[in-house]
């Protein structure tokens, strides 16, 4: 991710939540002898909403407002079922591009503020208060945000676990991190160029410029990465900075837990996974 045109300054946000009163969360293992409530994990989803998600994704590019309104709801719904209400509390949404993400966490009361590091995402009307800043150098004080934010970006970054080290730094203690990705191996991983990608990211470039008349957006090893489930899992799971809540696929009606434990399936049969981390302390 590059350097955005305003990320060499400091960005304050007014905490909605006090540190002294912190929220109880769901879905992660309470620590011996505390006093937090039992979990209480979210069920699986269920099939009339993995089928609108998919019927949308097929209208992306005729109706991509309607999209991602309805991928928006979805995800803030995911966020909630966690953590909890998100009004008045600090969501960083970084990468969000277009903002309806932003915009539908402050329909439900946040404090929520977009960095994206390129303006080309932002379309014609960014979200009010859009910070263009780099993913790897937010330009925030350490623990400020109560949730963390990042939907479909771990593909788009050259280096993982700097980006997730920086999601980690802005969370306070004990804040929600949640990060959604497509896969390499998911037959959605070469994005516009997808399935066809599973013969080669050339070759599938190759072919969407002849079918479209114009240049793929995504260039393997430029804007796209071959990020792959289980090595994520491994190295988020071997840091010190945060532990997993959930790892999950995204879409999927049923078993979306299962699916994630089983390694060679996974890569292809989760099609998005969804990490929910916890800063430590």
């Amino acid at each position: 991710m590059r350097r955005g045109a305003e990320g060499g300054s400091r960005v304050r946000v007014r905490r909605g939540l006090s540190r002294s009163s912190p929220r109880p969360f769901h879905g992660d293992t309470p620590r011996a002898g505390s006093n937090e409530p039992s979990p209480t994990r979210p069920k699986d989803p269920s099939f009339a909403r993995s089928l609108a998600l998919f019927r949308a994704f097929l209208r992306e590019q005729d109706d991509p407002d309607g999209c991602y309104s309805l991928l928006a709801r979805d995800a803030a719904d995911q966020v909630e079922a966690y953590d909890g209400s998100v009004a008045g509390r600090v969501v960083v949404d970084v990468g969000g591009g277009s903002g309806h993400f932003t915009e539908e966490f402050r329909r439900r009361g946040a404090d929520a503020y977009l960095f994206e590091p390129d303006v080309r995402e932002l379309g014609a009307k960014p979200v009010e208060g859009t910070v263009v800043a780099d993913g790897y150098l937010l330009p925030l004080a350490d623990g400020v945000a109560d949730v963390t934010f990042t939907s479909n970006v771990l593909e788009h970054v050259a280096d993982p676990q700097t980006f997730l080290s920086e999601l980690a730094r802005v969370t306070r203690p004990g804040g929600l991190i949640y990060v959604s990705f497509t896969n390499w191996l998911s037959p959605w991983g070469g994005h516009e160029w997808a399935p066809w990608h599973y013969l080669g990211a050339e070759r599938a470039r190759a072919r969407h410029e002849r079918r479209t008349g114009k240049p793929a957006k995504h260039t393997l090893g430029e804007n796209l990465f071959a990020v792959h489930i289980g090595t994520t899992l491994r190295q988020v799971r071997a840091r010190d900075d945060v532990s997993v809540v959930a790892a999950r696929s995204r879409y999927w009606p049923f078993l979306t837990e299962t699916i994630v434990k089983i390694p060679g399936l996974r890569e292809f049969a989760t099609w998005n996974l969804l990490l929910i981390l916890r800063r430590c302390p």
